[in-house]
């Protein structure tokens, strides 16, 4: 019998220990590409409002030597904004992945809501660039070639560090053009102002924990609102079956960039739906990596 039918032939238990063989053993095969530092802080302890959980990165090197410093990729994770972590398998497995290809992956953590509303979680995200731009050289990095990506969540708050968020940067020492590029991956949270002032779905009473009540609040914290001329180049995927909000907000915020001459590379992907704009990052091969190489340049 070829091996492919003695898989099939495998009971259910068998068949899924089989495939979690093969998982592992090609997760160790691309660890051995990369060494990860684990837990780096990126606010001083000292800091009146430093998490001693939350405010960490993990750093993510290729083993092989380089003749100059390598691009590198800040990934902030998503997860709605009260859930979500750097340690979450997915995110160590892209953190891998990063590295085998030639970045420095840098995955960060960062406070959640109910603690912090997101515009405290848009000042960690801030805080872990600022930190970023001025110590990734000494893991390879080049802090000039810094992309930012981020998924849902991790997505919007990804995009007001690229637009600048009024002094958002200005506060952490940046300037407005500290990160080269940035890629959106089913990015959430652009237009909450939009969003909340309408309370159109189920459940949309949620984010009023994370974005308050305030709509002044909802509007700092939506990038749509600070961006400008001028900002880092913009790469946008979103799910052909994605959620109608995250569709309708990317797609005004790729207008809103056409209008001020920002036109950014806008790739709707068919069939995904929003979690699996980020689980397809655990194959090598996904189109996202090779994207992150064009913008790095």
């Amino acid at each position: 019998m070829k091996p492919f039918f003695r898989w099939l032939a495998l009971p259910p238990l068998g068949l899924l220990l089989a495939v979690a063989v093969v998982l592992l053993a090609n997760e160790w095969a691309v660890a051995r590409a990369s060494h990860r530092v684990a837990d780096v802080p990126y606010v001083a302890a000292s800091a009146p409002d430093f998490d001693a959980q939350r405010h960490l990165l993990d750093i993510y090197q290729p083993t092989g030597k380089a003749a100059a410093p390598r691009p590198v990729v800040l990934f902030i994770h998503g997860g709605n904004w009260n859930s979500g972590s750097k340690d979450n398998f997915l995110y160590k497995a892209m953190g891998r992945r990063l590295a085998k290809q030639g970045f420095v992956g840098v995955v960060i953590s960062y406070r959640l809501s109910p603690q912090v509303l997101v515009t405290g979680q848009a000042q960690d995200a801030a805080r872990a660039l600022a930190w970023t731009v001025a110590h990734i050289k000494e893991y390879g990095g080049d802090p000039a070639r810094i992309v930012l990506m981020g998924h849902s969540s991790g997505a919007g708050l990804a995009a007001l560090l690229a637009t600048g968020s009024d002094t958002l940067l200005a506060r952490v020492g940046l300037p407005a053009h500290a990160a080269h590029a940035v890629l959106l991956d089913d990015p959430a949270g652009l237009d909450m102002r939009d969003y909340l002032s309408k309370m159109q779905y189920a459940g949309d009473a949620e984010y009023l924990i994370p974005f308050s009540k305030d709509p002044v609040v909802w509007r700092q914290a939506s990038a749509i609102y600070h961006m400008r001329a001028g900002a880092p180049p913009f790469s946008i995927y979103v799910g052909g079956e994605t959620y109608p909000g995250i569709s309708s907000s990317s797609e005004q915020f790729r207008q809103r960039l056409k209008q001020l001459g920002e036109e950014p590379k806008f790739t709707i992907v068919p069939g995904k739906k929003h979690v699996a704009m980020v689980t397809q990052l655990f194959w090598n091969n996904n189109q996202i990596y090779k994207e992150l190489h064009r913008l790095a340049k």
